[in-house]
This record gives C-alpha cells, sequence and structure tokens, in this order.
C-alpha cells in the first residue's frame, strides 16, 4: 500500500465522502419524497452508498490486489455492521430530539471510524486467489 497511515485515511475520507453522497441524497429522498422512516431510508442508502465506498476503496484506499469476491463479503458485513450502528444512533439522536440530518452526520462520523479499522485490518487484507 502506498502512503502513509494518514494519507490512507485521507484516501478513505474521500472515497467516504463521495459515498455519503449517495447515502444521503437516498436518505432525503426516502424521507422528503417516499415518506418513509429516516431509519430505514439511512438503510437503503447505507447499501447504496456501500457498493461506491467497496469499488473506490479497494482501487485508491487501500489498492487491494486480492481474491475481490472474498474482500467484497468482508466489506459487506462490515458496511451491514456500519449501517446497523448508523440506523441505532439516528433513531436515538430523533428520540433525543434531534433533527435526523443531525444524527445522520454525527453517526456517519461515528461509523467512518470504527469502519476505517474493521476495513484496515480485515475486509482489505490480503488474501490469497485471483482478483
Amino acid at each position: 500500500m502506498r502512503g502513509s497511515s494518514l494519507g490512507r485515511l485521507a484516501r478513505y475520507a474521500a472515497v467516504g465522502a463521495l459515498a455519503t453522497a449517495v447515502h444521503w441524497a437516498v436518505l432525503v429522498a426516502g424521507v422528503m419524497w417516499a415518506h418513509r422512516p429516516a431509519w430505514q431510508a439511512s438503510g437503503l442508502g447505507a447499501v447504496l452508498g456501500a457498493q461506491v465506498a467497496f469499488a473506490g476503496n479497494r482501487a485508491l484506499t487501500f489498492e487491494h490486489r486480492g481474491c475481490w469476491y472474498a474482500a467484497w463479503w468482508r466489506f459487506q458485513g462490515t458496511a451491514a455492521f456500519g449501517a446497523l450502528l448508523s440506523m441505532g444512533l439516528v433513531a436515538l439522536s430523533q428520540a433525543a430530539g434531534l433533527h435526523y440530518l443531525l444524527g445522520q452526520a454525527l453517526a456517519t462520523a461515528m461509523a467512518m471510524v470504527v469502519t476505517y479499522g474493521v476495513n484496515l485490518r480485515w475486509s482489505f487484507a490480503a488474501t490469497r486467489g485471483p482478483g
């Protein structure tokens, strides 16, 4: 992997910003146009954003050259954990009287820190086999 840990974290944050834009677009559309509860729209946005994040992180952040299929499954598990964490934090923030977007912002920051460590050490760890 190229660069420093700080550079890798910066790339992770940049890829995450794009994935988060997708996530938030789905969240707002789900709440405003589809009239879904914020926690449901957040979950769907997280699933779609995770696909953007996997592609970007595999190529740019971790420069993973191992088996993409194995990494994809590990990444999806990590993303699912991050989505559940975010959904719970959004629900808690709304119960506390916060606006759903503020709750999502706090949830996004927490999930980024947690999932970076998991993705670094597990999702994109070197694996054997064709990519």
